[in-house]
């Protein structure tokens, strides 16, 4: 039980006050024990990157399990409040919120989604940075609200920690490159298993936001996506506020060949971004308006 009032207390210190920006990041920790790894240890094999798995998972295991139970000590109240805190940190919402509604405002538009995705941005026209910025919101809302708020349901402080250190390692090393093919091989289908009932859950709750008769419509178009994760939520978003999300697109000045996620029209507009930043209040008069 308490639990739950640690995630939606979490949940709503990070919607109110984001990052604390007078501490330490813990994400930036982590980022810097895997590199404290990778700079000792590095190797392109698999069987180096299913040791900086272990190691992370052991080291972080540890520390956020200790971590509990010394809050176990301190009075209910003081606990829960103090986990909510500590757990708050390891959800983004009101960062990824701010990031793509910012898109909006900005002068520089290519500079703010360069900022958000891994896509070539220098011959983006304006539907496309949209595009790119609800895509991202979409699969982000799984990877940085959703994943987080249902391990700390799960299990607790060390349920949400644990799952950011995964989160995070795929993030750094899980690229099909040349560096990093075989050693971020573990922490990339790690991170994949990870994040497989949140991306569908998210999916879901997606489309029961915006109120669609048909909440598992997704799946269709979202297992189309080379991620097995990634479609699901981009595919409700498009959907839902009824574009088509995905084509072809440039990363790293190659063009990638990808499916569509939607039925409806291709041209992205503002009105677009701020119905997916919206989500659940979209009516069904401007729907239709379409």
């Amino acid at each position: 039980m308490s639990n739950i009032f640690i995630a939606i207390f979490a949940y709503l210190i990070d919607r109110i006050f984001g990052e604390f920006r007078f501490i330490k990041h813990p994400v930036i920790i982590i980022g810097e024990m895997i590199t404290f790894f990778e700079d000792r240890f590095y190797k392109n094999s698999v069987l180096r990157g299913l040791l900086l798995v272990l190691f992370m998972l052991v080291g972080i295991g540890l520390f956020s399990t200790i971590l509990c139970e010394s809050l176990n000590y301190l009075p209910l109240f003081l606990n829960i409040a103090l986990s909510s805190l500590i757990a708050s940190m390891f959800i983004a919402h009101k960062m990824l919120y701010d990031s793509v509604k910012d898109i909006l405002t900005t002068k520089n538009k290519k500079q703010a989604i360069s900022m958000l995705v891994s896509r070539n941005t220098e011959q983006m026209n304006e539907s496309d940075i949209y595009k790119a910025a609800i895509e991202t919101y979409a699969e982000n809302l799984s990877d940085g609200v959703i994943a987080p708020l249902f391990y700390l349901l799960l299990f607790g402080l060390p349920g949400i920690i644990i799952y950011k250190a995964i989160n995070t390692m795929d993030s750094m090393v899980g690229y099909r490159n040349k560096r990093y093919e075989k050693y971020g091989k573990v922490a990339a289908i790690l991170d994949d298993v990870a994040n497989y009932i949140p991306s569908r859950l998210t999916a879901v709750l997606i489309m029961l936001l915006s109120k669609q008769k048909n909440i598992f419509a997704f799946y269709k178009d979202g297992k189309k996506h080379d991620s097995p994760n990634a479609g699901h939520p981009i595919t409700a978003m498009a959907l839902s506020i009824g574009v088509k999300l995905g084509g072809d697109t440039y990363y790293f000045g190659e063009l990638k060949k990808k499916p569509f996620f939607g039925v409806e029209r291709e041209n992205i507009t503002q009105d677009d971004v701020r119905n997916a930043l919206n989500l659940g209040k979209i009516s069904y008069k401007n729907f239709t308006k379409r």
